[in-house]
């Protein structure tokens, strides 16, 4: 192998100079960061990291950044060995889905999703047989076996735009039904819902909306659509992660509140410094166990290797890359 040479600290530093203390990234957070990097190049790995990472994950050791949606995308053309997904198992599951002929790697296999937990391919099944014939739009927030069971996947990016290539009156639009009621208002199409809800978003509040614009005048908040309907009423924008960075980068507001887990405002503070975020601290304990040391030691031992069972691969891709031809 080739002799390789990693960045120096000061180049390492850089991403996250502006929201970490130097020392206390060195004591933390260096070494892992240093060997990880080595082990990436060891392996011929990429590091797939989604926007609710920790920054020194996001900012530090990841190759590629994104919402849902951009990481299925890039998924698609990754030219690696072995990827490993610091996100949460669905999202390991549809990289895996993409790249079947690779090694898909998840640091911690109990990084779940309420989401995904909340219905199984059995419920959809129930779905199909009470509503004959009409399409089934799944979040890709869900099990591999739930997509293989659907007719295309969305994302909270594409959402309206899946629902609307349909040319339907109406769909079964599971499992998120904070989502799926946002949809409908947008389009006017009705949605046969799921009773599930990210543990995250639907935490949050109208009132607590109210008093953040009492307590920092000029805000402007910006909802994801799996709130509850009524949060998103109140806010001023709503959009997937990848959106909410687009709406900042081009309207550049002075102050913004985030309505979504709050790894994502760390993680643009450094990119924006000119706009003061807001952090209703609302963590996911899904993503928050995927650490450096974690990631460290997958890429270390070459575990966890995500496996979907070959009767279910062939279904559950093919709802997956209609979505990514929409």
């Amino acid at each position: 192998m080739l002799a390789f040479n990693i960045p120096d600290r000061d180049t390492l530093y850089q991403p996250v100079a502006s929201i970490m203390a130097r020392d206390f990234w060195e004591d933390r957070y260096a070494a892992d960061i240093e060997a990880i990097i080595r082990l990436k190049k060891q392996h011929n790995a990429v590091i797939l990291a989604h926007n609710y990472q920790t920054p020194e994950i996001f900012h530090c050791v990841a190759d590629i950044r994104g919402d849902s949606l951009a990481l299925a995308r890039a998924a698609q053309n990754i030219d690696a060995d072995i990827i490993l997904m610091a996100g949460v198992h669905f999202m390991a599951e549809t990289a895996k889905l993409l790249n079947t002929e690779k090694k898909v790697l998840i640091p911690d296999v109990a990084a779940g999703c309420s989401l995904a937990e909340g219905i199984t391919a059995e419920n959809v099944r129930y779905l199909k047989q009470a509503y004959p014939g009409v399409p089934v739009v799944t979040y890709v927030n869900s099990t591999a076996a739930v997509k293989a069971e659907s007719d295309i996947c969305c994302t909270s990016g594409n959402a309206r735009k899946v629902v609307e290539s349909l040319n339907v009156p109406r769909v079964i639009m599971i499992p998120d039904e904070f989502l799926a009621r946002n949809i409908q208002a947008e389009t006017g199409i009705e949605m046969i819902t799921w009773p599930a809800h990210c543990e995250v978003h639907e935490r949050f509040t109208p009132q607590e909306i109210r008093q953040y614009r009492r307590m920092h005048p000029g805000v402007k908040v910006v909802a994801h659509p799996e709130c509850p309907p009524e949060v998103v009423e109140a806010a001023d924008y709503s959009g997937s992660t990848a959106q909410m960075i687009t709406y900042i980068a081009e309207e550049k507001p002075e102050k913004v509140l985030l309505v979504t887990e709050c790894s994502m405002s760390d993680n643009l503070a450094a990119e924006y410094p000119n706009t003061t975020f807001v952090r209703p601290c609302n963590l996911c304990p899904h993503m928050k166990r995927i650490t450096l040391p974690a990631i460290r030691k997958s890429l270390e031992n070459l575990e966890a290797e995500v496996v979907i069972p070959e009767a279910l691969q062939e279904r559950a891709r093919l709802a997956v890359e209609r979505m990514l031809r929409v």
